[in-house]
């Protein structure tokens, strides 16, 4: 898909960016070479730890942006005060990204575009805060070297962390832009991603600001020494974080495997599951759900149909939408005592349970997944398709259907790209 103009800008000036560190660096020489050596192996070395990094991963490079971070904010090397600027600090970061891509590219994972230039951006405004006034001498005669200078640092740090969620929240969103770029069409809302952005600062994004922190706090007092010595607690937390993110990959791969039984099992058309779960998780975000509530609606989602399992004849074209209300509900709660049994969490469970009860009583994310299944279910029997089955939840929302949810449905499906297919 060809970038929008938010991406194509963004890529732009993190390339202006590097150009400009780059050629003022080669101009001018390096200030402190041992330190720009050191830190740019460091980077280099983080940015090759990313070897088996999980999809999904929201620092996927941790020690690598640890380190470029503790560059921008490195004042003192061993007590000594450094003599690099803003524009080595992009030099050197571009230089380690380039020396990493290399054995990236050949093996087939290294990081996107974006990935890259948000890197980039943040870093340099993490040094463009703090370069000009150390050199000034104004960050020492307000904060001095004690405790003062450590929470300025945090407070630093913590805005360059709120500027990577917002640059990531708005190349998501870009993402989301209608093809085509249609007139009319809103794109994704903002506000959701962005929360969900600054909700994952929390894990590994609090780890790496305060391991930049440290790393340019130790190498003050410490010297180029301090640097082998830090990254170890950053290493094993990555160690860590990696198997957690394999264990959630597998169980999320576990939860597809039983939704598929009811495919497989002839139940349920194929991609039904699928195509409702990816519907979901859109008007989810579209309605401002958090990444964990996105997580129980999609495998909610995925599990809905599991109660056909239970019946003796199947469903014809597995449309439980087209079935009386008592037989509806029968099926959830033959679901929900499947996806119990299961080991999964007790709210999907409840979601699956209550998929089938009046709107006004269920939880949002039933609400959600009972729309969107209807939706799915009627594309196919409907005369006119997917707007005839649209039409047909909005004349249900008196009773069956929330008016808001169909709403949002309606929105993210005119962004386009997720319309489903009519079954058969």
């Amino acid at each position: 898909m060809t970038p929008g103009p938010v991406t194509l800008g963004v890529r732009g000036a993190a390339l202006l960016l590097a150009a400009a560190g780059l050629g003022h660096t080669l101009w001018r020489g390096l200030h402190d070479p041992g330190h720009a050596l050191a830190f740019g192996a460091l980077i280099t070395i983080g940015e090759l730890a990313r070897w088996g990094a999980l999809p999904g991963e929201r620092e996927p490079a941790p020690l690598g942006a640890a380190g470029a971070l503790a560059y921008a904010l490195l004042g003192r090397s061993g007590g000594q005060p450094t003599s690099h600027g803003v524009l080595q600090v992009v030099a050197v970061l571009a230089a380690a990204q380039l020396v990493a891509s290399v054995p990236q590219l050949a093996r087939g994972d290294g990081p996107g575009a974006d990935q890259v230039a948000r890197r980039l951006l943040t870093v340099t405004f993490a040094a463009v805060c703090f370069q000009p006034l150390y050199n000034a001498g104004l960050s020492e005669q307000w904060f001095g070297d004690g405790p003062y200078y450590a929470a300025f640092l945090l407070l630093l740090l913590g805005l360059t962390a709120l500027c990577d969620a917002v640059l990531a929240a708005l190349l998501l969103r870009a993402r989301t832009l209608p093809r085509g770029s249609r007139a009319g069409l809103a794109p994704a809302p903002y506000g959701p991603l962005l929360r969900d952005e600054l909700r994952g600062l929390i894990g590994i994004g609090s780890a790496v600001c305060a391991t930049g922190a440290v790393m340019a706090l130790g190498v003050a007092a410490a010297g180029l020494w301090a640097l082998p010595v830090l990254c170890v607690p950053l290493l094993l937390t990555q160690l860590s974080y990696r198997r957690f993110a394999a264990v959630r990959t597998t169980y999320r791969q576990t939860i597809a495997s039983l939704a598929r039984s009811t495919e497989i099992a002839g139940y349920t058309p194929h991609g039904h599951a699928r195509r409702v779960a990816e519907l979901c998780t859109a008007v989810g975000r579209e309605m401002g759900l958090s990444g964990p509530e996105l997580t129980v609606l999609e495998y909610a989602a995925l599990m809905h149909d599991i109660g056909q399992l239970s019946l003796v004849d199947p469903v014809p074209d597995g449309a439980t939408a087209l079935l009386p209300a008592a037989e509806q509900r029968r099926i959830a709660l033959l679901g929900g005592a499947v996806v119990r049994q299961t080991g999964v969490d007790a709210k999907v469970a409840v979601v699956v349970e209550r998929q089938a009860d009046p709107y006004r009583e269920q939880p949002l994310s039933a609400r959600i997944v009972r729309a969107v299944n209807a939706y799915d279910d009627l594309s196919g029997e409907s005369l006119s398709g997917p707007l005839g089955a649209l039409e047909q939840l909005r004349l249900g929302t008196g009773h069956d259907y929330q008016p808001q949810v169909v709403e949002s449905l309606a929105r993210v499906l005119a962004r386009g790209g997720l319309t489903p297919v009519p079954p058969g």
